[in-house]
């Protein structure tokens, strides 16, 4: 018998499988962590990829707009680096009076004074101008033009008005856009309403009725239209320069990435695929997935990327069993109101397509998820309730997860796939 110890909230749950039913064990690459940030960070401004250094791309006199993630990604740690892009674009006789930083909103609300000294660090508060990219003051955006897919582009007019653009932000797998970081953000992070609505719709299958875009899929940039979208839009603004940073498995950083706004991008997408992408060699029966433990089985919604994860290492008859507490699953309620007002898959679509938003469209690949493979998730006694209207079937201990997954699949000699970290690691089939 082989022993696990999975993360469950910040908790574990112990259970034993027969070595000999064992596939795999899913994880990721390891990474020693970055130990002196600063050295880092300086090393890659100076030294970039497919680009002149940053001192080399701006000249004193510019007006300069640094756009940022919001704290929805907070762990990008902008607080242990932005400082330091300040100092080097200082030192290039560009002062502070000179550089605006946008919070890259997309389609949330705006941050508080105390959120951006929570995200950016209290010496980037004090030193800079800092604009949100607020949606819903439309008479900020300004048209840039069509992409070749039809779509409006419209973009927040401090990024316009710029002489120089840099970009600033974290590359992960996205299960829609293919990789995070990068020419996100422009779209959504900068872009107006409209311009994000006509964006994301290319995640929703061409045809009325067949939910989702196969093509908007984690890993997946080359024919996806979404990304392929956005890299039109961002070309548009054509940004001067990128910063991105690739964190470990435990939150620390792996690598900075900095240069040509797509080609440094590219090669941050080149380590995530290294560090999280899982070569397998066959699906499994049963695949067994914690999203790694508090926070990333706060609710359902940040599980999801576990729940689309361990369908990629799911045969087409197999079971999965999902280790997620979800003990703040009344969070965030705009995605849970899909399962409970929207139980038709097929309504749900087509709300979807009257107005997009991407707690609705998790939603619907969720329930499209749960359609081809039966979803066992052990949880919270409280949640039972809501993770049966999503699709599931709750129970609380592993025993009886165990127990109903062995029923579903009607045999003992199955073979098994383990996802500790199953809200990183995606599995790629070997061709």
């Amino acid at each position: 018998m082989k022993h696990f110890d999975l993360a469950f909230g910040r908790q574990t749950v112990n259970f034993s499988l027969p070595e000999e039913n064992i596939l795999e064990v899913i994880e990721g690459k390891t990474y020693s962590p970055i130990t002196n940030v600063e050295a880092a960070v300086k090393e890659v401004l100076r030294n970039p990829i497919d680009s002149p250094p940053l001192k080399e791309v701006v000249e004193q006199g510019e007006k300069v707009t640094i756009i940022a993630s919001d704290m929805t990604r907070s762990w990008i740690k902008h607080d242990q680096f932005l400082y330091l892009i300040l100092n080097e674009l200082n030192e290039v006789g560009i002062p502070d009076k000179d550089i605006t930083l946008v919070v890259g909103l997309g389609a949330h609300r705006p941050h508080t004074h105390e959120e951006n000294v929570a995200v950016f660090g209290q010496e980037v508060v004090d030193r800079i101008n800092i604009v949100q990219s607020n949606v819903f003051e439309p008479e900020n955006y300004v048209y840039m033009g069509t992409t070749s897919r039809g779509v409006d582009f419209n973009v927040h007019k401090s990024v316009a008005d710029a002489d120089k653009v840099i970009l600033v932000g974290g590359i992960v797998y996205h299960w829609l856009a293919g990789f995070g970081g990068g020419r996100k953000g422009i779209m959504p992070g900068v872009a107006s309403y409209e311009s994000i609505q006509g964006n994301h719709s290319f995640c929703l299958s061409p045809e009325v009725g067949h939910g989702v875009n196969p093509n908007s899929d984690s890993g997946k940039t080359v024919g996806n239209p979404m990304n392929e979208d956005m890299v039109e839009m961002t070309a548009m603004i054509n940004p001067a320069f990128l910063f991105n940073v690739i964190l470990t498995g435990e939150g620390e950083f792996a690598r900075f990435v900095a240069g040509h706004w797509f080609k440094a991008w590219e090669e941050g997408c080149k380590t995530v695929v290294d560090m999280y992408g899982v070569p397998i060699k066959q699906k499994a029966d049963l695949v067994i997935a914690s999203a790694g433990g508090y926070p990333k089985d706060i609710n359902l919604y940040q599980g999801s990327k576990c729940v689309d994860n361990a369908a990629k290492a799911c045969n087409e008859n197999g079971v999965v069993i999902l280790l997620q507490e979800c003990p703040e699953q009344g969070e965030p309620p705009d995605f849970n109101a899909w399962f409970t007002e929207y139980e038709d898959l097929f309504e749900r679509e087509q709300v979807l397509r009257k107005g997009f938003t991407v707690p609705g469209f998790i939603a619907l690949k969720l329930g499209l998820i749960y359609k081809k493979n039966p979803y066992i998730i052990v949880t919270l006694p409280e949640n039972k309730e809501f993770m049966a209207k999503a699709g599931m079937f709750p129970v609380t201990t592993m025993e009886e997860a165990m127990a109903l997954a062995e029923e579903k699949l009607g045999r003992k000699d199955y073979k098994t796939i383990i996802m500790p970290h199953g809200g990183n690691t995606v599995p790629i089939l070997s061709e």
